[in-house]
């Protein structure tokens, strides 16, 4: 014999599916893909994780970049917590013996999908980003190294050295920014850097 109130659980789950319009149960069907795609998401993300701290910047981690979309050639390194676009790494492409230092960000999209392409032999140094606007194709050319630090939102031809500026010289420190020093005393002991006289001039 049924418990007492399942036929009124049972009409009612009768009921709620007699009353549910078709737009309804279309969007049931395509809750799956959403799921589908969350998982993606979160098994690109635990990839993109594990390559910027595992050892293996031969091997391991241009491996896993390869398993997360991203489009690697022979013999790439890629040096600790690099940073290869998490949302769409289909877009950056890198070719045979790359060399990217660490710490780099390389970012394929600006509110919608570009495309970076990192030739042959380029050699990219620590703490570089490189980012690209959507809908675009930035291009390093063959054989270019951009120096430390460097900010590429354009196209590099090939075999170019460049680089951001270098940083200068603004004052000369007097009283060290220690943890017992405040920023007053700080920049109140700077002194003007004088420019330094060349060979032949009078003072």
């Amino acid at each position: 014999m049924a418990p007492a109130g399942s036929n009124s659980v049972v009409s009612l789950r009768d009921c709620l599916l007699r009353y549910m319009d078709k737009r309804k149960r279309v969007r049931l069907r395509y809750r799956l893909s959403t799921y589908k795609t969350l998982l993606r998401m979160g098994f690109n993300g635990t990839l993109h994780l594990m390559a910027r701290v595992l050892p293996g910047g031969l091997n391991l981690r241009p491996f896993l970049h390869r398993l997360r979309g991203v489009k690697i050639g022979a013999r790439v390194f890629i040096g600790d917590d690099v940073y290869l676009d998490e949302d769409y790494p289909e877009c950056v492409e890198i070719h045979d013996g790359v060399t990217i230092g660490p710490r780099c960000t390389i970012i394929g999209h600006t509110r919608g999908a570009g495309k970076i392409v990192i030739e042959r032999q380029v050699a990219i140094a620590a703490g570089c980003l490189i980012v690209c606007a959507s809908g675009r194709t930035l291009t390093i050319g063959e054989g270019a190294v951009i120096s430390a630090g460097s900010t590429v939102s354009h196209d590099i031809p090939p075999y170019t050295l460049c680089g951001a500026p270098r940083i200068k010289a603004f004052g000369r420190v007097t009283v060290p920014f220690t943890l017992d020093v405040t920023y007053e005393e700080f920049r109140r002991g700077l002194e003007p850097m004088r420019a330094k006289k060349r060979e032949g001039e009078c003072s």
